[in-house]
């Protein structure tokens, strides 16, 4: 099931359980994952695309395996806010996805989650090499964390009223 956004998902989700995050890319999938208590996101993998069935089985394994209960999908808006090329892959990608697996996904603006990504590697003196291993599973990371800390206000905006 697509939702529209977090809102719509937070109720389908269990109290507790890991969310996935992807960045999605024309080569790569990123992939990070929650802890199950959803307030840490951590950079698992990065899934070399080949094509969608071949991708969406690796994923789901992951998927799977991690007990995951939501997916987070990066939505790479333009700076200005508007839909172009990229965010009609990324919904082809979620509709595809959705026949083939139960778990509720969403979308969260992505805008510059790879640029912080990259500072972040930057930062912690990351080589060249190393860097384009894992700068998409770290944006996925960026992608994933925003969305547990919107669900961890919303829950307790919920609870304070």
């Amino acid at each position: 099931m697509i939702c529209a956004g977090l809102e719509d998902l937070a109720p389908l989700l269990p109290r507790a359980g890991a969310l996935a995050g992807l960045d999605l890319g024309e080569k790569t999938i990123g992939v990070a994952l929650s802890d199950l208590r959803r307030s840490v996101a951590t950079p698992a993998t990065v899934i070399r695309r080949v094509k969608f069935t071949q991708d969406a089985a690796a994923l789901l394994e992951i998927l799977t395996t991690r007990e995951v209960c939501g997916i987070i999908l990066g939505l790479p808006l333009n700076m200005d806010g508007s839909e172009g090329p990229r965010v009609q892959s990324t919904r082809a990608f979620a509709r595809n996805l959705e026949k083939l697996s139960p778990l509720p996904i969403t979308y969260w603006d992505e805008r510059l989650s790879t640029v912080a990504a990259e500072r972040a590697l930057l930062e912690a003196d990351t080589s060249r090499k190393r860097r384009k291993e894992v700068i998409d599973a770290v944006a996925a990371g960026y992608i994933l964390q925003g969305a547990l800390d919107r669900l961890a206000r919303m829950d307790e905006d919920r609870a304070g009223s």
